[in-house]
């Protein structure tokens, strides 16, 4: 076999295995889609993602809700969460980011090492710990044990990006700033935060799509309780499919992931969209 057969054959065989693997991670989305116009029966019966007998059930009773909790009842409740969450991360992060970038003080350099190592724990670790210390002050079936941390830059990923694009600010910028008389507010607010737009944009939209597909925390610090106030869309969604309406109509809880989707893939476009913009 010549050396341009072989090539043209290797070529073959890596197209093959990546439609193969596209194939594979493709179909769960297309087999939700297809889901969300059949009935239980025919969720049930095969693994096709085509519905025989399609039907717009799912969709109707996800508008016209479920014990008189509607779609939007469950988006508000995530409204609820994901407004102060935005607004409470990027604040805190931007704070924290700026401190450790321009001061100077004792413990920085173990403090950032901590900070680094939080990086490294996953948040099935923390959701022990964290139960036992909100359930200690009464946090437990509200927004609090999911809210207030983010007062704390306790996203920590944004705190480390943030510090990398201040530190590539040229400081001749914030030297000739305190000549005019600029303090370390007018430095940030007026010279560094719009330097920076661009991550601070990324920094807003991940916390935002993370907070849309929050559901751990959800269900482990609050459940939901009291009465459905506080199950935000991910868990609703959930509990759909797998508890309450989901045994008379599966078909529902799909409609609803698909509706969902759309909606996290548009706040994803809308994210590169505006990054692009910052640029």
């Amino acid at each position: 076999m010549s050396r341009e057969t072989r090539n043209k054959v290797n070529m073959v065989w890596r197209y093959v295995i990546l439609l193969a693997v596209g194939v594979v991670m493709v179909y769960p989305l297309v087999w939700m889609i297809g889901a969300s116009f059949m009935t239980n029966e025919q969720i049930f019966s095969s693994v096709s993602c085509i519905p025989r007998f399609p039907t717009l059930s799912g969709y109707k009773k996800g508008f016209e809700g479920y014990q008189g909790m509607t779609l939007l009842h469950f988006m508000v409740n995530t409204y609820k969460f994901v407004i102060p969450k935005v607004l409470f991360t990027v604040a805190s992060a931007t704070l924290t980011a700026y401190g450790f970038a321009r001061f100077n003080f004792i413990g920085k350099r173990f403090s950032f090492a901590v900070l680094l190592s939080t990086l490294f724990l996953p948040q099935v670790v923390l959701n022990v710990p964290q139960y036992i210390l909100f359930d200690q002050v009464g946090w437990l079936d509200s927004y609090l044990p999911i809210i207030i941390p983010s007062l704390l830059a306790g996203d920590t990923y944004f705190v480390y990006m943030l510090i990398q694009f201040l530190r590539g600010i040229p400081k001749e910028l914030e030297e000739a700033a305190e000549i005019d008389g600029a303090n370390a507010w007018d430095v940030l607010w007026k010279i560094k935060l719009p330097m920076v737009m661009s991550s601070v944009t990324i920094c807003v939209f991940l916390t935002l799509t993370n907070s849309f597909k929050l559901f751990d925390q959800n269900l482990a610090l609050t459940g939901g309780d009291p009465n459905h106030s506080t199950e935000m869309l991910a868990l609703n969604i959930y509990q759909t499919f797998y508890a309450r309406a989901g045994a008379l109509f599966k078909g529902y809880g799909q409609a609803k992931a698909v509706i969902f989707c759309i909606l996290v893939i548009a706040i994803s476009m809308l994210q590169l969209k505006l990054t692009k913009s910052k640029e």
